[in-house]
């Protein structure tokens, strides 16, 4: 997903390459501890796959590690184009693949939870917020008065 948006204006600036191994160190995280559902995961599940990345990440040569514990904390923080984009496209990503699922695997919960999740994480960016609305209809049109 990240490599689809080098092609749209507003992200021309950034650094997509950056963005990319961002969503791969994400991701990368949940192979350690396993995808934890949104519904589901706590704080110190988070914690605990920073921890084990951390720990991984100490083997690296030098050069290496500072850069991908460099990653790490701009990811955490939260505060550059770059990371809040990935933050986005991780949001993102999972209501399209729980809208791609059987109605049947939802839980009452995800009902709501399919129009409030990530919304924050893509507030910053008007393409993300137009993707957002077309993502709902697509939810409002999969559920109907299944609710």
């Amino acid at each position: 997903m990240a490599m689809l948006l080098s092609g749209e204006e507003e992200f021309a600036a950034l650094d997509m390459n950056k963005v990319i191994r961002m969503c791969l160190i994400h991701d990368l995280g949940e192979s350690f501890t396993g995808d934890i559902p949104a519904f589901l995961k706590s704080r110190d599940d988070t914690g605990t796959e920073i921890d084990i990345y951390r720990e991984w990440v100490k083997r690296f040569p030098e050069r290496q590690k500072q850069e991908w514990l460099d990653l790490l904390s701009e990811m955490e923080a939260l505060e550059t184009k770059e990371a809040k984009t990935y933050k986005a496209l991780d949001k993102l990503e999972a209501l399209i693949a729980h809208n791609e699922s059987d109605l049947a695997t939802w839980l009452p919960l995800e009902y709501d939870l399919q129009y409030t999740y990530g919304q924050e994480n893509m507030a910053f960016s008007p393409f993300f917020t137009e993707l957002r609305k077309a993502v709902d209809e697509w939810t409002a049109d999969k559920i109907g008065d299944k609710q």
